[in-house]
């Protein structure tokens, strides 16, 4: 479930470059060696304009590392207990600080490589200046997963056609669309389901998007799981 998602960010924004202690070879990296990796807690850094960061950040974690050969192409290896509760969010970050009526465009594209067991799921979370609201966009997910809040029907958006869930974790609203069926890579346009929200639903105002994150809401993957960003953009305009 999509809970403690404001602590994750935080964490990951905050939070001081702590080792996990159990770490996993990096092997585990592709076979061309990465410009960057980190087995570390909260590990990050910048590529090209994008951040990286590891984020291990739920409760009862097993060992995780990132690797990049870039800012649009990376990946992570990693090995935590099959229970329930998320674990971390290893993501790109690129930064937009831009309010919504100030967008003229707001776009991305994904290619991943992501197993067929485990329970997860690779998803955009897209977040305000003031963290007071989320917009989250799952692509793809397997296993025991599922969205915070109750469904609001479906909508055709971006290039999808979505199943929308609404809820509260106690620290902001969590506005999530799932796609509805699996996809490994594709082009999804932010902007018009940011304004659907505004606009059509009214359920924020002009609020200023201060960054997107792509990366895998990560459940279980025990004996470990490699999961691979082929390629990722994010554009504003």
């Amino acid at each position: 479930m999509a809970a403690s998602t404001l602590g994750r960010a935080a964490k990951a924004l905050l939070a001081p470059a702590l080792a996990l202690g159990a770490t996993v070879g990096l092997a585990s990296a592709p076979a061309s060696a990465a410009v960057w990796s980190s087995c570390d807690q909260w590990g990050n850094t910048v590529l090209n304009g994008y951040t990286l960061y590891n984020n291990i950040w739920g409760s009862g974690a097993g060992s995780q590392c990132v690797w990049a050969n870039s800012g649009t192409n990376w990946g992570v290896w990693a090995n935590h207990p099959d229970t329930g509760g998320i674990k971390s969010y290893p993501n790109a970050k690129k930064v937009i600080n831009k309010p919504i009526t100030s967008l003229t465009s707001l776009t991305s594209t994904y290619n991943v490589t992501v197993p067929s067991t485990g329970a997860y799921n690779t998803s955009y979370d897209i977040w305000d200046t003031g963290h007071r609201y989320e917009v989250m966009l799952w692509v793809n997910r397997t296993g025991a997963v599922g969205p915070l809040g109750t469904a609001k029907g479906t909508v055709a958006l971006g290039g999808a056609t979505w199943t929308v869930y609404k809820g509260n974790n106690g620290s902001n609203d969590v506005f999530s669309f799932v796609r509805a069926s699996n996809s490994g890579s594709g082009t999804v346009n932010i902007l018009p389901i940011l304004k659907w929200i505004k606009d059509t639903k009214g359920w924020f105002g002009d609020v200023t998007i201060g960054d997107v994150q792509f990366g895998y809401e990560i459940t279980s993957s025990a004996g470990g799981l490699g999961f691979t960003t082929n390629n990722l953009t994010v554009s504003a305009g």
